[in-house]
């Protein structure tokens, strides 16, 4: 993919203060979109944001909450005022609450649904509103999960919600074909991130049952998000692309 691939083009990525996120966020900045970055942390946005404009980026910081649809609907209004136009929307935020499911809280289930289906579905419709009325097609990009196509222990409520986005994505497109917006997933497996890093034995351990030999890095996942809502993936859609060095294909336990 080509260094200005992205040029004229403003996206907004939601989640991105780190890890995945801020991958996809310096790549299209760095291939010449206009990014929107946020992150409910707002000192995380802001320095996620510098970073890449310090690398000669053009990136704004939205500190806000992913899962409020009147958030949403501000960072809508602020892509267009500033460039004229959305073209891509890449839905990343997502909360991982791990629990046990007899007695997993319903206050923890609220918190997974409000921001990974809640927040996605609302900035899907408020982007798609916004490319209808452009008139030129557009991309969306939903980040699913592994966990939406093979079981993990602990993770009933997060699994469901990223299955549910990859249904999301598939009824879409009989809503948002008519118009050129193409809608897809992607579905990282394991990966290094500043979060996952936090426990000691997580990269030797899913070194040992990943097929490839090592867990994705973000540059990994972020690839595969670009091309997705590329130019060249126009034709793609409905679609869930997992990234997971092959785990999926055999997938052995981390708990064993």
């Amino acid at each position: 993919m080509t260094s200005t691939a992205f040029v004229n083009k403003t996206v907004i990525v939601t989640g991105a203060g780190q890890g995945i996120g801020f991958e996809i966020c310096k790549q299209l900045a760095s291939r010449g979109a206009t990014v929107l970055l946020n992150d409910i942390d707002e000192v995380l946005a802001n320095k996620a944001a510098q970073a890449i404009k310090g690398a000669g980026g053009n990136c704004i910081a939205c500190a806000g909450d992913s899962g409020d649809k009147e958030f949403i609907q501000s960072m809508v209004d602020l892509a267009v005022k500033t460039s004229g136009s959305l073209d891509v929307v890449i839905a990343n935020a997502g909360i991982t609450l791990f629990g046990d499911f007899f007695t997993y809280p319903q206050d923890s289930l609220y918190k997974v649904l409000h921001t990974n289906l809640g927040g996605t579905f609302f900035l899907a419709q408020a982007a798609a509103n916004q490319m209808k009325k452009q008139g030129r097609g557009g991309s969306l990009l939903f980040t699913s999960s592994v966990t939406a196509h093979q079981a993990h222990k602990d993770l009933a409520a997060y699994g469901m919600t990223k299955a549910a986005l990859e249904m999301l994505a598939k009824n879409l497109v009989l809503e948002l074909s008519p118009f050129k917006i193409n809608v897809n997933t992607i579905a990282p497996g394991a990966t290094l991130t500043e979060r996952t890093l936090d426990d000691p034995n997580y990269e030797a351990v899913w070194s040992r049952i990943t097929p490839m030999g090592s867990p994705a890095k973000t540059i990994d996942i972020a690839n595969a998000a670009l091309f997705m809502v590329s130019d060249g993936a126009k034709h793609i859609t409905g679609q869930s692309l997992v990234i997971d060095g092959g785990w999926s294909a055999i997938s052995p336990s981390p708990n064993e």
